[in-house]
């Protein structure tokens, strides 16, 4: 007989009790989720054809956030290879991501995807892999108090033999888990002022070590640094072609055609099937229905949509055995009120009881509405555990559908007297931006006011008013007035903007050249592809085309402010298309490039030149990343800086090198000085035998006798660092003496590595004369310039501030800087030791840093800063800073003002005792401070009067609170926990890590593994003991502890 295998690697039978109980909690889950993937209605009114996920399923466009300084940014944006990257791509690794997306884009459908690749252990799937799946709809989770019973109630159900605790201890102990929240948008405590367990999810109070996943339609108002962010971008035309095969038409190609040539027929509707829900609904239509029309708006094609269910129906009802509804489809109002008064308080109502639509709507209304798909009927379990059906929206954009209706009907009834801002009050545009375009669509005085109203909202983007004014298609005299408003300012096409999105700036340009309206700017962000000479226009990045910008004055074309590998290859523009962009909009003053995508032709042949762009006299100009600006010189074809002359780039591209290297040669042969000559990433060496620069790509560069400045520029933090280039002095001098006409060169860049000086009997007595700068800019942005009497290099400030950072090249740098200003008695502002100390060695009077090298120069500084552990990543060694070393380190710093630690690593003496306090330290009254980590909210200052730490609470918050093995350590936590309790601080987390040994008798203290006891605290909410063996006695004593904690909430 066959044994029965679990997923959990063992027989049923071999199994504990615990693990029994795992197994059950899974097997749960698994049969929870399949019967949410099995019954996906890809068309509202077709309820006899429900699909399995994975058949109807086709990936969108993902793309996730590179910028990791600020997670609320804009961008950039980068491409993720597929919905599984969500979980298994590196550069989105975190305990926190959310996946934004507009309504209709699938957020829902691809966590039942997920739930499939789980449930069916996918062979190639991320999912395969993880032990706990948990999802949970986020509409349901109203006045939750424990996400645990949440996952008890609605993914157990009530007679589950799996508790809470055992949940609790389930996600905990699994080798791999991932709670999926989807819809944050629906969730209807997101503004509760008492805080909730979804609250502490976001703010990492809850679930710090397990991967939490939000989907949503805009972003919480708190997130961790640490979040990722992804987005959907919808469907692409191979998505469209893979989902009409799956889930329409099969393997007939000829339906396949047809349902796309409609598509290709109507533009707008082509743009605004990029929104998979809008798409899938379309293309089911289209295979069914063979009287399609030409729609200008999404209102247009909405009206289109809603006839078609209620011809479906009609049509259905003719059948026989089947039901007759009678309802006129144009009357709706009772409807249109609700949906209105749902999405218009502050708090939006998602779901009704069945019995409520009844009252509201009646019997039939509610029965021939729920025929057509309006409503879908769930059976839940409510929180108290009673079954009950629940009926919502198929999608929200039906109930913004309605809504809009609503709105339409009380701005016609009460016009002048209805204040919009009162309307609108809680109706965010970003969660609800088609019911403002239905509302402008519907009716063209009411869209008129609305539109009025957005003009006035300067912080909603210019796109979102293009959308609503263009719903206003069919009346385009009526519009001409608030386009010549729009375009009295920037319009911009950006990167990040979807296809319909940008098809509306289309539309508004083609309007306004129509119209004769100028347009003062116009700004393409990171979306120019090419300007097409054949056809006379610009080609964005998303094939869009803009035929008619005559009446654009100014026109800026920026590109990627950061570069990755696959940004390798760079835009290039011909004369010919520079030429031709001229020429073809003719009323351009100006255009402007700026970033280093862009491959401009070096000069334009004089005899290229049209006459006319000669007497025209408009600006063309390139602004480089480094803010230099050059601008092309029409009588000569060459460009110029603000210095004068013709500039030159020369890129790592080889065959754009040999483009510059004649363009250079012509130059040196004619004697016509070169600006300056910048080599962008492509500097290999300088050769002094053959006097020449040797490029990445072995070409060299002989001509340099005209160049007055030569710019060198490398690695500057983005990718991956490249091998270090080493400039020898003997290189470096003859590079300068090679170069008659240089005034200046500079290296910019993390691989280039300078000489640290250059002896004085080196240097040739012409090179002193000519006194040529010589600089370097560090990746901190610290400029060093090369002095030409000592041969050293200075920096620029009076009192220059030094970071010595955790790399020892870098460290060589700055400890040879400190050398010299030390020397020069110059005053350093700041040393700041960026998690590099080690300790202050006492003997040798210096400060040992971790990589060994030694900080010897000390008597010159004013403020010292040791920074360590920050936040992210693993808490390193503990470093204790005995009283002899702290006071030493004073004694040695001559001159110092300030000294901080910050970190929770470094472990400073509780108190100096008097006797040991030199009296001179004491009248010089040295600010000596310690915050050991900034979530801790405490700051402790050396007092010199009575030598002992006074603490000021920094918290504007609640904090959170650690205490390591370490006696010390102990002794601190207990010291700040004492200050943030009699300062009622809230403490979000009190983290013992391998520091509980026991707890007293009564339970009214806990014992550390010091001999440090802690009280019962009433400000505590969360306690955290890792690694503790504890038998059942001190676990109820610690139980009773925590109930004598008011405040304590969860116990892990």
């Amino acid at each position: 007989m066959l044994e029965e295998w679990t997923s959990l690697g063992k027989p049923l039978h071999r199994l504990t009790e615990k693990e029994k109980k795992k197994q059950y909690f899974i097997d749960a889950l698994t049969e929870r989720y399949r019967v949410d993937y099995d019954k996906v209605q890809p068309i509202p009114y077709i309820k006899d054809r429900l699909y399995c996920v994975d058949r109807v399923y086709v990936e969108g466009g993902f793309e996730f956030m590179a910028n990791e300084q600020d997670t609320r940014g804009s961008g950039p944006w980068e491409r993720l290879e597929s919905y599984t990257s969500v979980i298994s791509d590196q550069r989105i690794q975190s305990v926190r991501r959310i996946i934004e997306g507009e309504p209709g884009y699938g957020k829902t459908t691809m966590t039942l995807q997920l739930a499939y690749d789980w449930c069916n252990r996918v062979e190639g799937s991320p999912m395969r892999d993880v032990e706990v799946l948990i999802i949970l709809r986020m509409r349901q989770l109203s006045g939750i108090r424990s996400i645990y019973r949440a996952i008890e109630v609605y993914l157990l159900g009530s007679d589950s033999r799996v508790k809470e605790a055992d949940i609790a201890a389930i996600i905990r102990e699994s080798k791999s888990a991932v709670v999926i929240l989807d819809g944050y948008d629906e969730y209807p405590d997101q503004h509760s002022r008492r805080e909730t367990d979804v609250q502490r999810i976001l703010k990492l109070d809850l679930f710090a070590n397990t991967p939490v996943i939000l989907t949503t339609r805009y972003l919480p108002d708190y997130l961790v640094p640490i979040t990722k962010r992804v987005r959907l971008t919808g469907f692409d035309e191979i998505a469209r072609d893979e989902y009409i095969r799956k889930a329409v038409v099969g393997e007939d190609k000829i339906a396949l055609s047809s349902i796309k040539a409609r598509l290709k027929e109507n533009p707008v509707l082509d743009d605004l099937c990029q929104v998979p829900l809008i798409f899938v609904m379309f293309a089911h239509i289209a295979h069914e229905n063979q009287d399609f029309q030409n729609f200008k708006s999404v209102t247009e094609f909405s009206q289109f949509m809603i006839r078609c269910f209620h011809e479906h129906l009609k049509n259905k009802s003719k059948s026989m055995n089947t039901v007759r509804y009678s309802i006129d489809e144009n009357d709706h109002a009772a409807l249109d009120k609700l949906a209105f008064s749902a999405i218009s308080q502050e708090n939006q109502q998602i779901t009704w009881s069945r019995e409520d639509m009844y009252k509201q709507l009646g019997h039939d209304f509610y029965t021939t509405y729920l025929a057509l798909g309006t409503f879908v009927e769930e059976e839940v379990v409510s929180y108290e555990s009673s079954s009950k059906v629940e009926v919502k929206f198929y999608h929200k954009l039906f109930c913004e559908w309605y809504a809009a209706h609503h709105i339409v009907y009380i701005l016609s009834e009460r016009g002048q007297n209805m204040s919009l801002d009162d309307l609108f009050r809680h109706m965010k545009p970003e969660d609800l931006q088609y019911v403002y375009r239905f509302a402008c669509g519907l009716n063209r005085n009411v869209g008129r006011s609305i539109i009025r109203y957005l003009m006035r909202s300067p912080e909603l983007s210019l796109q979102f008013r293009i959308l609503c004014l263009l719903e206003r298609s069919g009346d385009v005299e009526g519009i001409l007035s608030d386009v010549r408003t729009l375009c009295s300012g920037t319009v911009t096409i950006q990167r990040g903007d979807n296809r319909l999105l940008q098809r509306s700036a289309v539309q508004l340009l083609d309007i306004a050249a129509k119209h004769g309206i100028l347009i003062s700017r116009l700004h393409l962000d990171q979306c120019f592809a090419k300007y097409d000479a054949t056809n006379a226009c610009i080609v964005l990045k998303s094939d869009l085309r803009l035929n008619n910008l005559k009446t654009v004055k100014v026109l800026r074309v920026t590109g990627r402010i950061r570069e990755t590998v696959s940004d390798s290859k760079g835009i290039e523009m011909t004369r010919e298309e520079l030429i031709g962009l001229f020429l073809t909009y003719g009323t351009l003053k100006e255009i402007r490039f700026e970033g280093r995508e862009f491959q401009l032709p070096h000069s334009l042949p004089a005899e290229m030149i049209p006459p006319t762009l000669k007497t025209r006299n408009s600006i063309f100009s390139y602004e480089n990343r480094r803010g230099m600006i050059h601008q092309l010189n029409w009588d000569d074809g060459q460009w110029q800086t603000s210095t004068g002359g013709p500039s030159l780039r020369i890129p790592q591209e080889e065959l754009d090198q040999q483009w510059a290297l004649k363009e250079l040669a012509r130059l040196s042969t004619d004697e016509i000085p070169v600006s300056c000559l910048h080599l962008d990433r492509c500097f290999s060496k300088f050769e002094v035998t053959n006097a020449c620069i040797i490029l990445t790509s072995g070409l060299r560069l002989t001509n340099l006798k005209t160049v007055k400045v030569l710019h060198v520029e490398g690695f500057m933090g983005d990718g991956t660092i490249p091998s270090r280039i080493e400039v020898t002095r003997e290189e470096l001098l003859g590079l300068l003496q090679t170069c008659k006409m240089l005034e200046g060169i500079r290296f910019e860049g993390l691989e280039y590595l300078l000489p640290l000086s250059i002896t004085a009997e080196m240097i040739p007595p012409t090179l002193k004369t000519r006194n040529i700068k010589v600089s370097y800019e560090d990746r901190r942005g610290t400029i060093h310039q090369l002095n030409w009497d000592d041969g050293q290099w200075q920096t620029t400030t009076n009192e220059p501030a030094l970071r010595i950072p955790q790399e020892e090249l870098d460290q060589q740098w700055a400890l040879e800087e400190l050398a010299r200003l030390s020397t020069d008695r110059i005053p350093v502002s700041c040393l700041h030791l960026d998690r590099c100390f080690s300790k202050f060695d006492v003997t040798n009077a210096c400060i040992v840093l971790t990589s060994g090298l030694r900080v010897t120069n000390l008597k010159t500084m004013k403020v010292l800063h040791v920074g360590g552990f920050t936040g992210t990543g693993t808490i390193p060694s503990r470093i204790e800073v005995t009283r002899e070393e702290l006071l030493g380190l004073l004694q040695t710093c001559e001159t110092l003002e300030e000294i901080r630690f910050d970190g929770l690593e470094y472990l400073l003496p509780l108190s100096i005792p008097a006797e040991r306090m030199p009296p001179t330290l004491k009248t010089r009254n040295i600010m000596v401070s310690y915050e050991r980590y900034r979530k801790h909210g405490v700051v402790h200052q050396l007092n010199w009067d009575n030598d002992q730490w006074q603490h000021q609470i920094t918290a504007d918050g609640s904090v959170v609170v650690y205490i390591f093995q370490e006696e010390l350590h102990q002794q601190w936590g207990k010291k700040e926990l004492a200050v943030l309790s009699t300062a009622g601080v809230s403490i979000s987390r009190l983290y013992l890590d391998i520091s509980f040994s026991n707890i007293t008798d009564d339970a009214q203290s806990i014992i550390l593994t010091s001999g440090c006891t802690i009280p019962v605290l009433h400000t505590v909410r969360q306690l955290r003991i890792r690694y503790a063996d504890v038998d059942l006695e001190v676990f109820h004593r610690i139980l009773a502890y925590t109930m004598a904690c008011a405040e304590i909430t969860e116990l892990k």
